[in-house]
């Protein structure tokens, strides 16, 4: 058992686990990472071949640090030939193999989120359809949520329940969005991310012999952060997992905060449902916290009614209680904490990267980037603009991934006429027409004579010939040069890294920076050793899929010594020594959207539960008695998941000289304090449809009873036909909150369900 060495009881007990399906409950910092590198390193030893065992995580980060583990403990030459890495990433390389099965060629191009939209808005605009009403980023959203539920473009149709939805919204023609979408990626030999997912289903689904190779191979399957996981991704782990049911997944059901991706909480609630024979493993003891945080994390968590019951507790020491500081405003809870941390560095001699502050929206980090700038406080924000997601590292990246699939038309579109070449607008209107005609790629308009369009002629129609003439020429060394030489040898030739140079402003300047950070990238990609292939070279192509399938997480190197501002999504597996979560108000956190049922507070309550267990030593809380929210001042109520700590957990506000009022949980109940539904729905085996969630957005305040309205609304009550400006005539649903900010929610048959502030919506009664 020397594999399993350096591990507690519990983890000992689940790393040694070998036949039959398997759950690890694991509660925050207990250890879940060490248990799955373990007991991948125990099959191994116990003789199981490395091909045979698939590990899917969630970020690259998680699978190569798993990967590098596992390498410690067996070897590298034995880590190196398991299937580990992201869902994405291990499933875009079995659509590499098996891609003719699906009419794809095997180098398709992965369409990040930018990219998608795009080609959104194009098929908005081809319809002739209003991109205000059929917003790219929200159709976008609607189609990946019908996708991750694997409901096609045909399916989304033919469903009354999604049309009438869609109808009901003033956006009917969203089917067609979605057909023209898929069928413009189909074209342009490329998937979005959702597709990778999906088309993998299609492949298991539709070829049985496909299905049945791959039960065959993954002969132990391990899934990490099993509550994060959507219905397409259960599908695929239950298909391939159905033959030996030799299936192992980890994770909290107390950490399951990303119903707006998809994930569904059901899966690993109902994992004893699906594998009857299941053994359960729970691990309890948190390595990573003080005594009071663990047990007051406990005392918030306990609340929730869908939940695997365990007992998490630790053996460090019992450390300070939880800080609650009450705030005049936004500001002066922003000066606070920079307070803080500035006291804390000192006392504790910590470094600023000890230090994280979290929020539930990423408007609320200005307040706290300005105070901490006034204070030379370093600082980075997670979740901004990516490297990836630069223009000029786009740019570049087009022209790599134009040159492995001419048939990808954003690529095509973004650089044909960068650096200018003289390719105007009427020229690229005339080559897309010309595509659409035939129903094809602008780049096979450009190789097929008879494809090509009559008014497009002389001097424009060879530029374009020109520019084809280029592509093809980098793509004859695809095979032959490694990513480095090729993409270098592409930046110089298509004078982008000329372009870039001759502007020496310091905006300019930064861009041709970090160009050479990105070549320099790919040269430390091109020398890196291939583990799976020691000898192959690494191309252009080898680049563009890790690069693709890169996570946010992923591209933070972690060594900076800054004060990390982010929120408490993108915090959730990181770890700090001292943690601010601030922005506790009502109708902030919980969310004012997440009150409509009880499983979307759960899932708020969730998600301050991650907060505050990613402290090691301190955590500190905080609100704002004030804050500007749609324009106006808002008087705010602390959050009920304050109060829900036991208080011998805490260091309440004392007395301020300012507000002399005393602080009193008892008085500073809201009208959102109110008796939750017992008990759940059953679970059922039909995918959720990606339905549009119900959004309340009520201004703060005592809201109106139903058919009451509130005083002095202008004679507007529920009922009530009124026509507004914009959206023409309605009928109003309800009324809530007070003078002056009484909020009507209004059905309008040609935009859909709208809530309007009166005194801004100016409405008319009709009647």
């Amino acid at each position: 058992m020397e594999m399993l060495e350096g591990l507690n009881d519990a983890q000992r007990a689940a790393a040694g686990h070998i036949e039959g399906p398997m759950m690890v409950v694991a509660g925050a910092g207990s250890g879940k990472t060490r248990v799955l590198t373990h007991r991948i390193a125990h099959l191994i030893d116990q003789g199981v071949d490395p091909f045979s065992i698939l590990a899917l995580t969630f970020t690259n980060k998680a699978a190569r640090e798993m990967k590098g583990r596992i390498g410690h403990i067996v070897g590298d030459a034995e880590a190196r030939n398991i299937w580990m890495g992201t869902f994405h990433s291990v499933f875009a390389r079995i659509l590499r193999i098996e891609s003719e099965r699906i009419n794809y060629p095997s180098n398709f191009t992965i369409y990040d989120t930018q990219d998608s939209r795009s080609v959104i808005k194009d098929v908005i605009k081809g319809l002739g359809l209003d991109d205000k009403l059929y917003k790219p980023n929200s159709i976008h959203g609607r189609i990946s949520g019908a996708k991750n539920n694997l409901i096609g473009p045909q399916d989304y149709a033919a469903n009354p329940d999604i049309m009438g939805e869609d109808q009901q919204a003033g956006r009917p023609r969203i089917a067609e969005i979605y057909a023209g979408y898929n069928l413009r990626l189909q074209r342009s030999g490329a998937m979005d991310f959702d597709d990778l997912l999906f088309k993998t289903n299609v492949l298991l689904r539709d070829f049985p012999d496909l299905l049945h190779k791959y039960q065959q191979k993954f002969a132990f399957i391990l899934v990490d952060e099993y509550q994060d996981t959507n219905f397409a991704q259960y599908l695929i782990i239950r298909q391939l997992g159905a033959a030996r049911e030799n299936v192992c997944v980890v994770g909290d059901d107390a950490q399951s905060i990303y119903s707006f991706r998809g994930a569904n909480i059901q899966n690993i609630l109902n994992f004893q449902r699906d594998y009857p024979d299941c053994v359960v493993y729970k691990l309890e003891q948190n390595y990573r916290s003080t005594k009071t945080i663990v047990e007051a994390a406990n005392t918030v968590i306990a609340k929730n009614q869908d939940q695997i019951r365990k007992e998490v507790w630790t053996g460090n020491a019992d450390g300070d209680k939880i800080d609650v500081h009450r705030a005049l405003s936004d500001n002066d809870e922003g000066s606070h904490v920079a307070d803080g941390i500035l006291t804390t560095r000192s006392r504790e001699q910590a470094r600023h990267q000890d230090f994280a502050i979290l929020y539930r929206t990423n408007a609320q980090s200005r307040a706290f980037e300005e105070q901490l700038r006034k204070r030379n406080i370093p600082y980075r924000i997670y979740g901004g603009l990516s490297f990836y997601q630069r223009k000029e590292i786009k740019d570049l990246i087009a022209y790599f991934r134009l040159t492995a699939n001419p048939a990808d038309d954003e690529s095509f579109k973004r650089v044909v006429n960068y650096p200018a070449r003289g390719i105007g607008k009427t020229t690229m209107d005339r080559l897309t027409v010309a595509a659409a005609n035939h129903e094809c790629a602008l780049w096979d308009v450009l190789q097929d004579p008879l494809k090509k369009p009559e008014d497009l002629k002389g001097a424009a129609w060879g530029k374009l010939q020109d520019f084809a003439t280029m592509i093809s020429g980098f793509a004859t060394r695809l095979e032959t040069a490694s990513a480095f030489d090729l993409g270098h040898h592409i930046a110089q030739h298509t004078a982008l890294l000329r372009e870039l140079h001759k502007d020496k402003t310091p905006e300019g300047v930064a861009r041709y920076e970090n160009v050479e950070e990105l070549l320099a990238g790919m040269k430390e990609f091109s020398d890196a050793v291939d583990p799976a292939n020691p000898d192959a070279l690494r191309t252009m192509g080898d680049f563009l899929v890790d690069v693709a399938l890169l996570t946010d997480a992923d591209q933070d190197d972690g060594d900076d010594d800054k004060v990390s501002l982010m929120t408490i999504h993108a915090a959730k597996g990181l770890e700090f020594p001292y943690i601010y979560v601030v922005g506790l108000e009502e109708n902030l956190f919980p969310s004012q959207m997440a009150l409509n049922t009880r499983e979307e507070l759960e899932e708020e309550r969730r998600l301050f539960y991650v907060a505050l267990t990613r402290a090691e030593k301190q955590a500190t809380l905080s609100y704002a008695l004030t804050r500007y929210r749609w324009g106006q001042l808002i008087q705010n109520e602390p959050s009920r998941f304050i109060e829900e700590i036991d208080e011998q957990y805490l260091n309440l506000p004392t007395v301020s000289a300012r507000r002399p009022e005393p602080f009193d949980f008892n008085t500073a109940r809201t009208s959102f304090y109110k008796p939750m539904p017992s008990g759940s729905g059953p679970r059922t085996t039909t995918p959720p449809k990606p339905g549009m969630k119900k959004v309340s957005a009520s201004a703060p305040g005592t809201a109106a009873e139903p058919g009451v309205a509130p005083a002095s609304s202008g004679g507007i009550t529920p009922g009530v036909e009124v026509k507004h400006a914009r959206f023409g005539k309605g009928k109003v649903l309800k009324l809530e909150g007070e003078e002056p900010n009484v909020k009507a929610t209004v059905f309008f048959p040609s935009a859909g369900q709208k809530q309007l502030l009166l005194k801004f919506a100016k409405l008319e009664v009709l009647g």
